[in-house]
């Protein structure tokens, strides 16, 4: 769609004529909605796990059945700050609304003083009567600037678009800051299953040095199957501390999102699920085409577009005359008594215009800047399409492909902890060095670390998915009410889902 369509006037008196008894034509572009292509089917899709209702979308945390996440998702979204801040945009941009609005609308203002004064008396020109003299004075002067042109509601067309942008702005925080939560969980949990196989290892580990140990007694082993088994066993043991600091940090980052300081969620934290959270099926991620009605920063890019299209409108009034409708009422008088006799009276009113027949270039050079500016809003709209699809499709290959990687070291573990028995078993019969058990069991916590990491990575890319997919924005803008969280509305489904979580 060719979006600058240029509405041309001529500076003639004649147009002027016309214009004034028709009142129907307005300076600048009528916006149109820019019709961008998109795919009509998604490259890569996860097609058994999208298959639900889209408007499932809307609260994609319930489908993780933790109640935790739903209790940190509802506590982000009441105490969060950049929430906040991005609400209070909303109500700068209404009120900017106002104030464009009002350029409609006659204004007036009254003012009143008093003046004692004396006039120098070494003048060519005679002092007053009375010198020192008052003079008491009071009223009002009004003035209406006629749109005949347009210009001002082109310029209240642009502030409603910005409303609309503000207000996507608040659903794409909301966006962000769900799925922000929702992967920190998602770590914070996966770090305590990485802790736990770390701590079941090196239970093992001690295990095997006590082993060494034993047939380092007996005369049967080296002591340097003793030292190798310690030295295992203490760098397994090395890496608990870097997880447990991994994981304040996490919940540091989980409070901080949640409005509070380190040490607020200790206690809802401790509420172990027993599990890495994971999805259920049933989110349907539609088609491409979809994302242009759920992304809020795709919409929010067609709203600045609006706006800035209208600006032209607002630039280009400058090419013609303003009508101006002015007046005034005052009362003036020397002395109080003589104040409200009607002698005292003085008004003014007429019309007026100004226009501006020279301005070398400049109103034209700004024209200019508001077309190309509304250019590059076009293509910043484009390319927000364009991101969006690629982000949606990353994230479902991402989901694909790390569901084979963990099918896969699920195997590696199973295989891995047969592999140590047995080779444990050789090794006590004298049938293989220690330094095979060693490599066993390095085996055996790495693949079981990575299969823990894994399972937490497919989560967190179906967190990627739904929040490319603009799942979490209302439909409508609807502010967190005060003292109300989402777990006072009635969610039976998710409710009875949160009771029996399953792996």
């Amino acid at each position: 769609m060719r979006i600058l369509e240029r509405v041309q006037f001529l500076p003639t008196l004649t147009a002027l004529a016309g214009l004034m008894t028709s009142g129907c034509m307005v300076v600048g572009v009528d916006y149109q909605s820019p019709d961008t292509p998109v795919p009509d089917a998604w490259n890569q899709s996860v097609v058994s796990d999208l298959r639900g209702s889209s408007n499932s979308l809307e609260k994609w945390w319930k489908g993780f059945r933790d109640p935790v996440l739903n209790d940190l998702i509802d506590r982000s979204r009441e105490a969060n700050p950049s929430l906040e801040a991005a609400l209070e945009a909303i109500t700068e941009a209404r009120a900017q609304r106002g104030i464009a609005v009002s350029s409609l609308f006659p204004q007036a203002n009254l003012s009143g003083d008093y003046v004692r004064q004396r006039a120098s008396e070494s003048l060519v020109t005679p002092s007053p009567p009375e010198n020192p003299s008052n003079l008491w004075s009071s009223g009002f002067d009004a003035g209406w600037e006629i749109d005949i042109f347009g210009g001002l509601r082109r310029g209240v067309e642009s502030a409603d678009a910005a409303i609309g942008a503000t207000e996507e702005n608040y659903r794409d925080a909301l966006i962000t800051l769900f799925s922000e939560v929702a992967l920190n969980y998602v770590d914070y949990r996966t770090l305590e299953q990485r802790i736990e196989v770390a701590e079941s290892n090196i239970e093992a580990q001690e295990d095997s040095l006590e082993l060494t140990q034993n047939r380092l007694d007996a005369g049967l082993a080296p002591k340097i199957d003793v030292t190798q088994a310690d030295t295992n066993l203490n760098l397994s043991r090395a890496l608990i501390p870097q997880l447990k600091a991994q994981l304040v940090a996490t919940e540091n980052r989980l409070s901080t999102l949640t409005g509070g300081y380190p040490g607020a969620l200790d206690s809802l934290l401790a509420r172990r699920t027993g599990q890495i959270p994971s999805p259920r099926a049933g989110y349907s991620a539609g088609l491409p085409v979809d994302l242009i009605r759920s992304r809020p920063d795709i919409r929010r890019a067609e709203r600045e577009l609006a706006a800035q299209t209208a600006q032209i409108g607002v630039a280009e009034a400058d090419l013609y005359p303003r009508f101006t409708l002015l007046g005034s009422l005052y009362l003036q008088a020397e002395n109080t008594g003589d104040f409200f006799n009607s002698a005292s009276r003085s008004f003014g009113f007429g019309p007026s215009f100004q226009w501006q027949i020279f301005s070398a270039g400049r109103i034209r050079n700004s024209i200019q800047v508001e077309e190309s500016r509304t250019r590059q809003a076009l293509a910043s709209y484009e390319n927000t399409v364009l991101l969006a699809v690629e982000e949606v499709e990353t994230s479902m290959a991402n989901v694909a492909y790390e569901r084979q990687r963990f099918g896969d070291l699920s195997a590696a573990v199973s295989a891995s902890t047969e592999t140590v028995s047995l080779i444990k078993d050789n090794y006590e019969n004298g049938l293989v060095n220690f330094q095979n058990v060693l490599d066993a069991e390095r085996t055996k916590f790495n693949a079981q670390d990575e299969q823990v990491t894994s399972e937490g990575l497919i989560s967190k890319n179906y967190i990627s998915l739904y929040k490319a997919l603009g799942g979490g924005a209302k439909t409508e803008l609807i502010p967190p009410p005060s003292g109300a969280t989402e777990s006072q509305e009635s969610e039976p489904e998710a409710e009875e889902a949160a009771a029996t979580p399953e792996s």
